[in-house]
């Protein structure tokens, strides 16, 4: 039976990394369906790539493989969901649902609800940063001082939906016009690039539907 796995792949970003990387892949018996890169800096590159597995038990033989090219480093490989989602289209859902959400409280619920899907969070949680109110949340995230401290720290830092310096699994994006922020996080698995910039672009499209 056909196995289909989420694998994350720190690579050097030169031409040809990818295709060793997609050769070792093959050398198991297995197909790569897709891809998306996370992140590109300082010679580096990581990859999330969609893999096919002709059985299962292979997981472990294709880790090996992978370990033979030099300069990739894999993140993380996991079982993918029952029915892979088309990114672009559900990005395209998620945005007609937070604006068409009739009141702000609703929009902040569906921001919860969605930021987690899309960005692969365990957790959300909208905050207040005057008051330190939850007004939102989605899973089971830390103690309302904890998003504030973190947050708090970000801005102080100048660093907005997750910069250096903080936790590598919590990220936050700014609701400006609303005095809210939204936090996210995930256990042990670092947040990349990409998904900093869906939780900003998620956040952006809510204060900007009930900014007054």
């Amino acid at each position: 039976m056909t196995m289909t796995y989420i694998l994350r792949v720190w690579m050097p970003d030169r031409p040809g990394a990818l295709g060793q990387v997609a050769s070792r892949v093959g050398a198991v018996g297995g197909d790569v369906v897709g891809i998306d890169i996370l992140e590109r800096g300082a010679g580096r590159a990581i990859d999330e790539l969609v893999v096919e597995l002709p059985a299962d038990g292979l997981v472990d033989l294709l880790l090996g493989e992978m370990k033979q090219v030099d300069g990739v480093d894999v993140e993380s490989i996991a079982p993918a969901a029952d029915s892979l989602r088309d990114a672009r289209l559900d990005a395209l859902e998620t945005a007609a649902i937070l604006v068409g959400a009739s009141t702000q409280s609703r929009a902040l619920e569906e921001l919860c609800v969605h930021s987690v899907r899309t960005v692969g969070a365990v957790w959300a949680a909208v905050i207040e940063l005057e008051t330190t109110t939850v007004i939102a949340h989605q899973g089971e995230a830390p103690a309302v001082p904890c998003l504030v401290a973190y947050v708090q720290g970000s801005q102080s830092s100048a660093k907005v939906a997750g910069g250096d310096g903080g936790p590598d699994d919590v990220i936050w994006a700014p609701l400006p016009a609303s005095g809210l922020a939204l936090v996210l996080g995930r256990d042990g698995a670092p947040f990349h690039a990409r998904e900093r910039r869906q939780a900003a672009a998620l956040a952006r499209i809510v204060d900007t539907r009930f900014a007054n």
